[in-house]
């Protein structure tokens, strides 16, 4: 299948490391596929740039935050997620889509991508896939999908649509880094936006236990013992009070049956 989906206002594109042409080769017939036309945004490599970008991270705020030191893969991948919003900035769409090049797209994608755009007066950045979304509380339904917000753990930035003023807002309080993409914008009482998920997900990251961040099966990944990690876990516990008592101050605690008004027209 030719592209041939047409959301006017929309830009899709998809983060990829020039060096990872087997990602690249995969995403371009899953897309396809679908029928998306979209750009190709190269990744910032965390390696070939770690010394150059680290004065751009707080590492002592990471280590707290995370529990370990910073991987140069997420170095890389946070970057390459603020140059995706800034070459949407520079254009003259409203919406942009940002995929990572592990998606594997359901068949009702499309339909799901329809309706996340008409409803989009309801959120301000919409995650289209998870590694986790911990205790959703719907705030209404998109057709046959659910909006939700999380109590818990929304983590994996691989599909999402955002804003142009949700990415301008972002983009100014994004730096320096103080954990990983995917951690920082679930901190949703930090940045003060509506950030929430598409479910059922009409996408899945499929990596095959080989990333390009963290390795093959996490071996990227050195942990300090447990006694020298109690502030991560201290870190999750005050965001996770934090982030009740925000979605409680603005209504968004509980669930709701709503049905979320869509636009005619996209």
């Amino acid at each position: 299948m030719s592209a041939s989906l047409h959301f006017p206002g929309l830009m899709v594109l998809l983060i990829n490391l020039d060096r990872s042409t087997h990602r690249r080769a995969h995403m371009a017939q899953r897309l396809k596929e679908v029928g998306l036309d979209y750009q190709v945004l190269s990744a910032v490599d965390g390696l070939a740039q770690c010394e150059q970008l680290m004065p751009t991270v707080d590492a002592a705020a990471f280590r707290f935050h995370a529990g370990r030191d910073i991987l140069p893969g997420e170095i890389g991948c946070y970057h390459s997620h603020l140059q995706a919003w800034q070459k949407f900035l520079d254009s003259s769409e409203k919406v942009v889509l940002v995929l990572e090049d592990d998606m594997v797209f359901n068949a009702g994608f499309a339909q799901a991508l329809a309706i996340a755009l008409r409803g989009g007066e309801h959120w301000d950045m919409l995650k289209l896939a998870k590694i986790r979304a911990k205790q959703p509380v719907r705030q209404g339904f998109l057709g046959n999908y659910q909006l939700n917000a999380y109590i818990g753990p929304a983590t994996g930035a691989g599909a999402y649509l955002i804003h142009r003023a949700t990415a301008q807002h972002l983009l100014k309080r994004m730096l320096p880094i103080r954990a990983p993409i995917d951690r920082e914008l679930e901190l949703v009482h930090r940045h003060d936006y509506r950030y929430f998920g598409l479910e059922p997900f009409p996408c899945q990251p499929r990596d095959e236990g080989v990333s390009t961040i963290t390795g093959e099966n996490f071996n990227q990944i050195t942990r300090p013992p447990l006694s020298k990690r109690w502030t991560k876990y201290a870190e999750q516990t005050r965001n996770l009070f934090a982030r009740i008592f925000y979605l409680a101050k603005h209504g968004r605690l509980f669930a709701s049956r709503t049905q979320l008004q869509l636009k005619e027209n996209l």
